[in-house]
């Protein structure tokens, strides 16, 4: 019950249903605030109970200065959860051992159960190893189950165990899609009361519902148990900047063209930690889609949130997507009353503002390794031509970057590296490949295939290049993964399927693949030719995501482009092709085929989205959307309370954390005599840090599953054994692309071992087991953006286990940060201009931190001293920004907190 001190409780009369609000207009300066802000204050007056929620803190929130840099905490209590697979099973596993860990606590393990409604869609454990077959789904969903039975068993009985968690099956589609299509409610019904559906993910994509009106973020698994368990979230009021819109785009643009200029303005202005919210004029031109596809990159903004307010073009998307009439009537009344609809005119308070005429918009694509780094697609070959240097030649620049090149190659004719290698198909067919060659061209990820105008344009594209004669390029792997099963229902209505099936865009599952690195091997030729001349070749993908080593372990460069571009791309196929003004090929009587000539107009696409799109197409793919096939209900299911844990299972077992666990926390001390595990320069992401993609043999996570008895077929993905903490704590910092500076001339998870004679070079997963066995804590440094990318639970459960005490950053993006100290591990930040290199630190040297005990006395330090056995000496800035982080420091991690508070009630 809320303590109600503004007197703000009221009722909703909607038809014949009678609804419990909290008033907005009750507190005064509510008016002028901005759309996300006011969703955050309705949170703050139903929730307020007078001890962490106050009315202070409402009155803070109603009295926001744009201008101020954020320093008020409040609370923030998400209506929901929504998780995907890869960071879902952690998450049920860990909610499994804490029941235990209750129970030897004294407590009672039912206690342990989300509190609000949990919803996990498997989406991203399906691989792309067929391809360009009509068989290429059913085989890779067969494939899917053989990898994936012990996980999908464990969330088979998670989905009994435990209330309001629902699990939606393999085959259905992409977590992002499932939301803004079926789980979103834009307004909640619960306990009589409506409010704002919130929300926090497993997966920094979650903000692609911020199209929909519904604010939310991705967190790490590590908050988002917290959360499901009653858990606020700990957050500062927050900076929010207005992007007015205006004009509309011009016929030839897409979504993804938007988004990426969207990404790089707002890449450039700054927004780490910010909200961003949409206003003006234009919104109203911009399709529900649209608005999906930029809320969906946030993350690769850098902003916490990106969102639509809701107005007219919400309610007809809700209308479509099949929700029910009262539910239409609800969001619209209560929006409305509320003051969240849509003021085109309206100019709220923000701490800053952009602007962009849509009109300027042109096509874009984004590469080769970050997603905000735009090219217009008029210069992508020229473009491609200047950056293709990096990935070829020796002449590295040490510390800018964590990843290496390759050898110094010969040049064309326009002075472009060149290799031409020859490659021999099955069928006895020989072509060549170079640098640049398209060796993956895929329409796949949340980003756009939950879009139709660009789903429906890139079927347009192969139907006309296929009416023309054009064929993909044979080096180029094809793949069609879509967002929901919704996409096949319209595209088979259409009549477009057989044109993307004749370029070999065979549907090979419904599940995110390329965009996280399930792109499935390349066929063995081309990969044999692409590593025995170390070409530089690329990938195409309408993602959201191009990091490097993240597609596929033999392609260097990746390139984000709308669905459309990417069949120009597969038929062109390579990036050394201008696609604005060469030919992609020739027409059956031999004449040259432009670009132009195969690009549908906005009509074309308009027409098939109206007449192929309908609301019978939702309700009927939704109906059932829990139940699962015949395959997934065929599974069998474990019963209880608690998990009955196989010792011998090498894809689930209960982790370590609460091992020896005792109800008062013990005290936070100093760090002493530490050593570097791994020094790293700017832009290493968490998927460097987290362990992803393939298991190689030869690694330490490869050896142990090996001794286990798993045969290298059956490797599977770091992914899908997630739930495995001693597969992932091996696969941290294991990427390929990694460059710890500590051993040189390395690549890949090495570091140097100073416990041993000689301080040899060794896997970090080694040398981390030395340390611990000898009692030397251990410490990162890194620099800019630190664990920037997706919001991997991972990357910060690994560092703990590896016996990380602390990292020194030059700066961190926010997830990453949020998870350190949720798993026990100190976020420091180099002095203001200060980094590894400018202090003269090698990694070579011992480091004691001291100053963090102050945190026993319930304060938190601004800074504390960092010595080294060098004589090096700087203070570090104490990157625990909440009381409530401070909390959960304190208490060696945010389950621990958990834990503690549930067993002492």
């Amino acid at each position: 019950m809320s303590a109600n001190s503004f007197d703000a409780r009221s009722t909703l009369q909607v038809g014949d249903e009678s609804y419990e609000i909290f008033r907005l207009d009750k507190v005064e300066g509510s008016a002028r605030l901005p759309y996300s802000l006011k969703v955050l204050l309705e949170n703050l007056l139903r929730t307020e109970d007078g001890a962490n929620i106050t009315a202070d803190h409402i009155r803070a929130l109603g009295n926001w200065d744009p201008s101020a840099q954020p320093s008020q905490e409040i609370q923030f209590t998400p209506a929901r959860v929504i998780m995907q697979d890869f960071t879902g099973v952690p998450c049920v596993v860990d909610l499994a051992t804490m029941r235990e860990a209750v129970k030897e606590l004294g407590g009672d393990p039912a206690r342990i159960n989300p509190l609000a409604p949990a919803e996990l869609v498997i989406d991203h454990s399906v691989i792309a190893d067929r391809f360009g077959t009509p068989e290429a789904f059913t085989q890779n969903v067969e494939l899917e189950y053989g990898r994936n039975k012990e996980r999908y068993q464990f969330l088979r009985w998670g989905q009994t165990a435990f209330d309001e968690f629902k699990v939606v099956p393999p085959g259905t589609g992409i977590v992002h899609q499932v939301n803004i299509e079926h789980l979103a409610r834009t307004v909640m019904v619960r306990g009589g009361q409506a409010y704002p559906d919130t929300l926090v993910g497993t997966d920094s994509h979650t903000t692609m519902v911020n199209g929909l009106g519904v604010l939310g973020w991705g967190v790490g698994g590590i908050e988002a148990e917290a959360a499901m368990l009653g858990q606020p979230v700990s957050m500062l009021i927050p900076r929010v900047v207005g992007f007015k819109l205006t004009g509309s785009l011009p016929t030839g643009t897409t979504a993804t063209d938007l988004v990426l200029t969207i990404t790089e303005m707002l890449r450039k202005h700054g927004v780490v930690g910010k909200f961003v919210e949409f206003y003006g004029e234009g919104v109203s031109s911009i399709p529900l889609a649209n608005r999906a596809t930029i809320g969906n990159m946030s993350p690769e903004f850098g902003s916490t949130a990106a969102i639509f307010p809701i107005d007219g073009e919400t309610i007809n998307y809700l209308k479509l997507t099949g929700r029910s009439e009262q539910q239409l009537a609800l969001v619209e009344a209560y929006a409305k009353q509320q003051g969240l609809w849509l003021d085109p005119a309206a100019e709220p308070d923000f701490s800053e503002k952009l602007e962009l005429d849509l009109s300027t918009v042109v096509p874009s694509i984004a590469g080769p390794k970050r997603p905000q780094d735009r090219i217009v697609l008029a210069g992508a070959a020229e473009q491609f031509a200047q950056d293709v240097r990096n990935y070829v030649s020796e002449d590295e620049e040490t510390g800018k970057e964590s990843f290496p090149a390759s050898d110094a190659p010969a040049v064309d004719h326009n002075g472009m590296p060149t290799k031409p290698t020859p490659v021999i198909a099955p069928d006895g067919s020989q072509y060549e490949i170079d640098h640049g060659a398209v060796t993956v061209a895929a329409i796949t990820s949340c980003t756009n295939t939950s879009n139709p105008y660009v789903m429906v344009a890139a079927a347009l594209v192969a139907k006309k290049a296929v009416e023309k004669g054009l064929t993909r390029k044979p080096w180029v792997k094809t793949t069609l993964a879509p967002g929901s099963k919704v996409v096949m229902d319209y595209y088979d209505r259409a009549g477009l399927t057989p044109y993307l099936d004749k370029l070999g865009f065979n549907l090979v599952g419904y599940g995110c693949t390329t965009c996280i690195g399930n792109s499935g091997p390349l066929p063995e030729e081309v990969s044999k030719a692409v590593n025995e001349a170390d070409l530089a070749v690329t990938s195409v993908l309408s993602g959201n995501r191009n990091f490097e080593g993240r597609i596929n372990p033999d392609v260097k460069m990746n390139y984000l482009a709308s669905p459309p571009l990417v069949v120009a791309y597969a038929i062109a196929g390579s990036m050394k092709v201008d696609i604005t003004k060469d030919a992609l090929g020739t027409d059956q009587s031999g004449n040259p085929v432009y670009l132009a000539d195969i690009w549908p107009s906005e009509k074309e696409v308009e027409e098939v989205v109206a007449s192929a799109i309908g609301q019978e197409m939702f309700n009927t793919s939704y109906a059932d959307v829990f139940a699962g096939d015949a395959q997934w209900q065929a599974l069998p299911i474990p019963t209880g309370n608690t998990f009955e844990w196989d010792p011998e299972s090498t894809y689930v077992r209960k982790p370590p954390y609460f091992e020896g666990m005792a109800m008062e926390p013990a005290p936070v001390q100093d760090v002493t005599d530490a050593r570097v595990l791994a020094k790293l320069g700017d832009s290493v992401t968490t998927d460097h840090i987290s362990p992803a993609g393939a298991i190689k043999a030869d690694t330490p996570a490869g050896k142990y599953l090996t001794e286990h008895g798993v045969e290298r077929r059956d490797f599977n993905s770091y992914g899908s054994r997630r739930g495995n903490h001693e597969v992932m704590i091996r696969g941290t910092f294991a990427n390929i692309r990694l460059r710890n500076q500590v051993a040189p001339g390395t690549e890949g998870g090495y570091t140097r071992d100073f416990t041993q004679e000689g301080s040899p070079v060794s896997f970090i997963y080694d040398a981390s087991q030395n340390y611990q066995a000898a009692g030397i804590p251990l410490v990162i440094l890194a620099g800019k953006e630190y664990g920037s990318g997706s919001s991997r639970d991972w990357a910060a459960k690994g560092t703990a286990l590896l016996g990380v005490k602390a990292v020194i950053a030059e700066s961190y993006e926010r997830i990453h940060r949020s998870n350190l100290i949720g798993m026990g591990v100190l976020p420091l930040q180099f002095p203001e201009g200060a980094s590894a290199l400018s202090l003269g630190l090698t990694g070579e040297e011992t480091f004691s931190i001291s100053g963090v005990t102050e945190l026993n006395d319930g304060t938190t330090p601004s800074t504390v001293k960092v010595t080294t056995d060098t004589g090096i000496e700087f203070d570090a800035v104490v990157r625990i920004d909440t009381p409530g982080e401070a909390d959960y420091y304190r208490n060696g991690g945010i389950m621990h907190y958990v834990l503690r508070q549930l067993a002492g009630s």
